[in-house]
């Protein structure tokens, strides 16, 4: 585990850019200066990419933090001003990866009889029929996943430090193709692929 601790984030390779915006000078630096300054000892940092979004009065700030161990840390940020913005975002970033390392050093593990058993439901076909059958889908947002290697314990962790309300990955334990995600009573869900 030592190999993995540091005291601070040498060679990280940062990258700004910018939608509906030149990024300038001052931009990039302040915003190197931002992520270079993560003195956090875990997870440590392989890459970081910081994009920077302005849209009128929306200017919105979006860090993503590539780290050891597979672990993807993001945070957004959407304010008035876009060095706010980047402040707000790097403090989201640096509270995930303190929570992240909390959970590390509590040897965050699941204990047998820790997964409730919920009682399977049938439903016949005459139940799943409304009246809303005529309404025909629309496909609103399509987005590309890079599936990675993960124990359902590591997804938990992901979904905790991330702000989608999923993830999916590869099943280390089971080799499937799998999806964890936060139900409505708190606990997690895990929907696996046969």
């Amino acid at each position: 585990m030592k190999n993995l601790m540091q005291s601070e984030n040498v060679n990280v390779q940062i990258t700004v850019t910018g939608r509906h915006v030149d990024v300038t000078e001052a931009m990039r630096d302040y915003a190197h200066k931002k992520v270079e300054g993560l003195h956090l000892d875990y997870p440590r940092i392989i890459e970081a990419k910081v994009i920077l979004d302005v849209q009128n009065r929306r200017q919105i700030a979006e860090v993503i933090l590539f780290c050891a161990n597979h672990i993807t840390i993001e945070a957004e940020t959407e304010g008035e001003d876009i060095y706010a913005s980047i402040d707000e975002t790097m403090a989201k970033v640096a509270r995930r990866m303190r929570k992240y390392k909390t959970r590390l050093l509590k040897s965050h593990r699941p204990r047998s009889g820790s997964i409730r058993h919920v009682e399977e439901h049938i439903y016949t076909p005459e139940f799943l029929e409304t009246d809303a059958d005529d309404v025909e889908p629309v496909l609103i947002h399509s987005e590309k996943f890079k599936v990675k290697p993960l124990y359902p314990e590591e997804a938990i962790v992901e979904l905790e430090l991330g702000e989608r309300s999923f993830v999916l990955f590869q099943n280390q334990k089971s080799g499937k193709m799998s999806v964890i995600y936060l139900r409505k009573d708190g606990d997690y869900g895990m929907v696996v692929a046969e």
